[in-house]
């Protein structure tokens, strides 16, 4: 993977400073800039164009939602979609977390996630994959499965990017098995290694294999990825 340029934008010192020392201590990921308000860090992200952005919710004026909505709307305007936007924060509310998908945001990342787990959030962000943090994931699917019951017509609807032209051809060119089809299903009805392996008579250990191999044909990085990708591929109902 090539050097991750990113940018942190968080008005509370102390929580940039950790944030900086967790990330700048992969070597894969540089900081390129730092910014403790939202209008900062636009400009920022307008003039550094780094490949990943964390953004605070709780920036003080205009607020992380406000932020990604507009600097959603200048990409848009300007053709380039380079930028991924993480959303950090503490706030795990239905409201918050589908206002954040909602204004564009490419990921989602409570604040009190372990340092490994956020660098593995950035470098997934970084890859075009959604990461979705596990405290908030059962909001997304399950907005998800209403979208694609009601044709997106919920007045609270999640934005998650559809398949991507190279993903699309990856899963048409290395399809999912009927047995790695069953295990998806129930990844997305919640299902731990040790259920599914109940419910299709298989050890886990044949479990954990068609889970690596599901993860690696839909190209997504864990599980709830994965059932995201699944429900809106169509791969699963």
């Amino acid at each position: 993977m090539s050097e991750i340029k990113v940018v942190v934008i968080e008005d509370h010192n102390l929580t940039r400073m950790g944030l900086r020392a967790a990330l700048q201590a992969e070597a894969e990921i540089k900081i390129v800039g730092e910014a403790a308000n939202a209008n900062d860090g636009l400009q920022l992200l307008k003039t550094l164009k780094p490949d990943v952005a964390t953004i605070d919710i709780g920036l003080p004026g205009m607020d992380g939602i406000e932020l990604t909505r507009k600097y959603r709307q200048l990409q848009q305007d300007s053709g380039e979609h380079t930028t991924k936007l993480l959303i950090l924060t503490m706030q795990n509310s239905e409201d918050a977390v589908l206002a954040a998908f909602g204004a564009g945001a490419d990921s989602y990342c409570m604040k009190d996630i372990e340092s490994d787990k956020l660098i593995d959030a950035v470098k997934t962000t970084y890859t075009g994959s959604p990461w979705i943090d596990p405290a908030i994931a059962d909001i997304v699917l399950r907005q998800v499965r209403q979208d694609d019951v009601t044709g997106g017509t919920s007045s609270k609807r999640v934005i998650i990017e559809g398949l991507d032209t190279e993903v699309e051809k990856t899963i048409e060119t290395f399809p999912l098995t009927q047995r790695e089809k069953e295990v998806l299903e129930l990844i997305v009805a919640g299902c731990d290694n040790a259920e599914i392996a109940k419910r299709l008579f298989l050890t886990v250990g044949t479990v954990k294999t068609h889970v690596r191999g599901i993860l690696s044909k839909l190209c997504v990085a864990d599980r709830t990825q994965a059932a995201v990708r699944a429900l809106r591929a169509g791969l699963v109902h």
